[in-house]
């Protein structure tokens, strides 16, 4: 809920680099190119990604200061999307689920080594406490789940790759339920260092996705975490179905003009490839959630690639275009569930938020040539005469893309009944500190709901 307020309200997380992620100024440096330093100063930070209660997952405090901050948090997500979706671990124990989680950094890692030699006294807790394969592998450790556990790394788009083969795994059977989603935290300058050099970070800290001003991205933080099951499973089990996803794919861009140059041609064969899929018409999709880095190459290819295909003259209503990078930031390897959790939104709510800092559409598109349009305010998405329908973008510098389809949920039938005057809410926890943490939560979650007002 305060994800899709914040989106509504056109709202931006960026900030200048805390202290706790490294000293500004020592790395910084206005002069684009100058070596050792960066000419940017921003990025979207969470505000305490290392608080953790390790009592939760059985794990002691000793190991869980030795686990990447990234790990934990998509423990911690992961729990909640589970609770989210009406599940508990304990009902998945023993179980075919799957876990697949996007994970390309590890900032962690290169901290806890920071001026130590191997022969130095390491924590014998440090390889399984920064191995990307241990973030899928300890949740399911922790919930005894049974069905393929794995770290995705494709870089920017990880987290819809992960979605992808969650969904495969569904669609063959070898699981029941999956969960899949990304995380990305920045805890070391080495990669904001690198992208600055290579010309790929905005300096003024703002993403101009699809403006004429695009100068590169922000770098952000962040971690989403999905449930998927089968339809036919979900709506037998009564579960509460927010979105359908009616296809993914994933392709590769192969001998494109550059290692990390993206190939437009790529983009359009897999998406071609996707509505083929789902069995779906490029004038079935109303909103597409674009990767939209902010680059000034990578912004015209994608529009280029797209634009053929969504955006034939002749659509009812024109394709509506806008990317989550305006509001969070780069999150790399969450980056792409960042979008698709912002496209279950749209087709839930009936509405699309604002896309920030678009002046002046990039010059590279004739944009009187297609059907397409970018929201700069929120505005209504009617359904019309079918289902509302979205797509999704995420792809990598590594060459690796993702795009994915979604629909609106089917009706409840019949409808949850009303809400009583009063009733109980119980709530459980693994601890007592973590049972008053969960109720202050709820207590300041229940006043911003309509229903419960």
């Amino acid at each position: 809920e305060a994800y899709w307020r914040f989106l509504l309200e056109g709202g931006e997380a960026v900030s200048e680099v805390p202290p706790s992620r490294w000293p500004l100024e020592r790395f910084y440096n206005p002069s684009p190119g100058t070596p050792g330093k960066m000419h940017c100063r921003h990025g979207a930070f969470l505000a305490a990604p290392e608080q953790f209660d390790p009592g939760r997952f059985g794990i002691s405090p000793r190991e869980a200061q030795a686990i990447d901050p990234q790990h934990r948090l998509l423990l911690e997500v992961a729990q909640e999307a589970l609770e989210r979706a009406a599940l508990s671990g304990e009902q998945l124990r023993g179980q075919a689920a799957g876990v697949y989680f996007g994970i390309c950094t590890g900032d962690y890692a290169w901290r806890q080594l920071r001026g130590q030699s191997p022969d130095s006294n390491l924590d014998m807790y440090f390889a399984t406490g920064t191995s990307f394969a241990m973030a899928p592998g300890r949740l399911a450790y922790a919930l005894g789940l049974q069905g393929p556990a794995l770290a995705i790394d494709t870089a920017c788009s990880s987290s819809l790759v992960a979605v992808d083969l969650a969904c495969r795994s569904l669609r063959d059977r070898s699981t029941d339920l999956a969960l899949a989603g990304g995380v990305s935290l920045l805890l070391t300058p080495v990669n904001s260092l690198c992208f600055a050099r290579s010309g790929m970070m905005a300096a003024d800290g703002h993403c101009k996705t699809f403006d004429a001003a695009a100068d590169g991205y922000v770098r952000g933080e962040g971690c989403g975490v999905v449930v998927l099951k089968r339809l036919s499973d979900a709506l037998a089990a009564g579960d509460p179905v927010l979105a359908v996803l009616r296809g993914s794919a994933v392709n590769q861009d192969g001998a494109s003009a550059g290692l990390t140059v993206p190939n437009g041609q790529a983009q359009a064969a897999l998406i071609s490839r996707c509505l083929e899929q789902a069995q779906l018409q490029p004038e079935d999709i109303g909103v597409l959630e674009a990767h939209g880095t902010g680059t000034p190459l990578g912004d015209p290819i994608e529009l280029k690639a797209l634009a053929p295909i969504y955006g034939r003259p002749g659509r009812a209503e024109p394709l509506r275009l806008g990317s989550v990078k305006t509001n969070l930031g780069h999150l790399e390897g969450a980056a792409g569930i960042a979008g698709l959790i912002k496209a279950v939104l749209m087709v839930q709510h009936g509405q699309i938020p604002p896309h920030l800092h678009l002046r002046q559409p990039t010059p590279y598109l004739n944009w009187n040539d297609w059907a397409l349009r970018i929201p700069t305010a929120a505005e209504p998405w009617h359904a019309g005469a079918g289902p509302r329908r979205a797509a999704v973008s995420s792809f990598g510098f590594s060459g690796t893309n993702a795009h994915v389809l979604l629909e609106q949920a089917p009706e409840l039938s019949p409808p949850l009944p009303p809400l009583r005057e009063r009733d109980w809410l119980l709530l459980s926890a693994g601890s007592e500190a973590g049972l008053r943490q969960l109720a202050d939560a709820v207590a300041a979650w229940l006043p911003q709901q309509p229903a419960a007002a």
